[in-house]
């Protein structure tokens, strides 16, 4: 090989190892700062793309469970306004029971009253004042509300609490006799003719749901009779004592003036009106009629009427008790969401830190073997420089 001057390829190649040398000395310094393995798309192209799609699952999944929390939060809230709207309703309740004792006089049942109406209009403050950020929950305006519970935009990410049971409102109206429009079927009696055969009740929903309940024969154990009833307290003691019938129906006698039954007043559980056949229950409102429908309202005026606020306030505390299950039952779905969305973002977030972290360790190892070779290089290339220093040797 000659001896050159003008291009000295030792230096070349030592300067081009040591520009490698220093880029990637370069790169893991930036990743042992950094702390990422992927600080840019050509790092790891496919690595940035599957990294970039966790993040937007973990950062959804971090909001999706504080979403989670807060609808705890207004379940517990609604929740809080039904337990009070139950201990109201539990004294409204002993209150009707103490004015069905005809020992009350006019005046003992109007304090009654007065108590009793008091209540009732807690109960429409409690409707009105219940809210969760603005929005309020028992009273009836917001049926449902939909809680994002999840990353993505389909359907599993979204809890939906039910609202609709939870109507404090339309509670307080009913007891108020406001918006409620039946709350049984009276039907007029005609003692001596209540037989003891089987009796048919049927009840239609507003949704037109209907219920249709036939009762054993009837047994009159207060006379012995076989045949039928000598008064309407006894109809309606045997038609509470068969099973099929309690299952669905509530009963109520109406009196007149001196005490003595004229009639019954079938409620059913379900909320719908409630007719009867002639036939199967004959002495009742001839024809099968459907029955004079009852304003709602507590009225504690008369025993009767004492019986008939007893049996409506049974049904508000019945659809509370199914409000408060409901939203009890939310709430445990709602916080084994967010378990489960814990969980999720746990096991997301390792992924990505395999994929996007830096191995503090391994890097230290590359960082190490390249600031050794970038020395070297350096001296190297000192080296290649003074290499052609022969050439003046021949110029002396």
């Amino acid at each position: 090989m000659g001896m050159q001057i003008n291009t000295n390829m030792a230096a070349n190649n030592a300067y081009r190892s040591l520009s490698n040398t220093q880029t990637d000395l370069s790169k893991s310094l930036e990743k042992l700062s950094s702390g990422l393995r992927i600080n840019r798309a050509g790092d790891d192209a496919a690595g940035l793309a599957i990294s970039e799609g966790l993040k937007s699952q973990i950062g959804g999944l971090t909001v999706a469970a504080r979403n989670a929390q807060d609808g705890i939060g207004a379940v517990q809230t609604a929740e809080g306004g039904l337990n009070q709207a139950h201990s109201i309703l539990q004294r409204l309740r002993d209150l009707s029971v103490q004015a069905a004792n005809d020992t009350n006089s006019s005046e003992s049942r109007g304090a009654i009253k007065t108590e009793a109406d008091s209540l009732v209009k807690e109960l429409d403050r409690i409707a009105g004042s219940t809210n969760f950020n603005g929005a309020q929950l028992l009273d009836g305006s917001k049926a449902k509300m939909s809680l994002q519970v999840g990353a993505n935009s389909d359907a599993n990410s979204q809890i939906d609490v039910n609202l609709g049971g939870a109507n404090v409102k339309t509670i307080a109206n009913a007891l108020a006799g406001g918006s409620l429009t039946t709350t049984g079927s009276s039907f007029a009696a005609t003692v001596g003719s209540l037989t003891t055969a089987a009796a048919t009740f049927e009840s239609t929903t507003a949704a037109g749901v209907k219920t249709t309940v036939t009762t054993a024969v009837l047994a009159d154990t207060a006379d012995g009779s076989a045949a039928s009833f000598q008064s309407v307290e006894e109809y309606a003691g045997a038609l509470r004592s068969d099973a099929n019938f309690a299952a669905n129906f509530t009963v109520a006698v109406t009196k007149d003036a001196n005490g003595a039954g004229t009639g019954i007043v079938v409620t059913a559980l379900d909320g719908g009106t409630v007719s009867t056949t002639a036939a199967p229950a004959a002495g009742l409102a001839t024809g099968g009629s459907t029955g004079t429908a009852l304003t709602g309202g507590l009225k504690f005026d008369s025993a009767a009427n004492a019986q008939a606020s007893i049996t409506l306030i049974d049904a508000q505390i019945k659809s509370v008790s199914t409000a408060r299950a409901d939203l009890g039952a939310t709430q445990n779905r709602l916080e084994s969401a967010v378990q489960t969305i814990n969980v999720a973002k746990e096991n997301l977030t390792a992924s990505n830190s395999r994929i996007r972290d830096t191995d503090m360790a391994e890097e230290m190892v590359k960082f190490t073997r390249n600031n050794i070779l970038s020395q070297a290089g350096t001296a190297m290339l000192a080296q290649a420089n003074q290499s052609n220093q022969g050439v003046l040797q021949l110029l002396r």
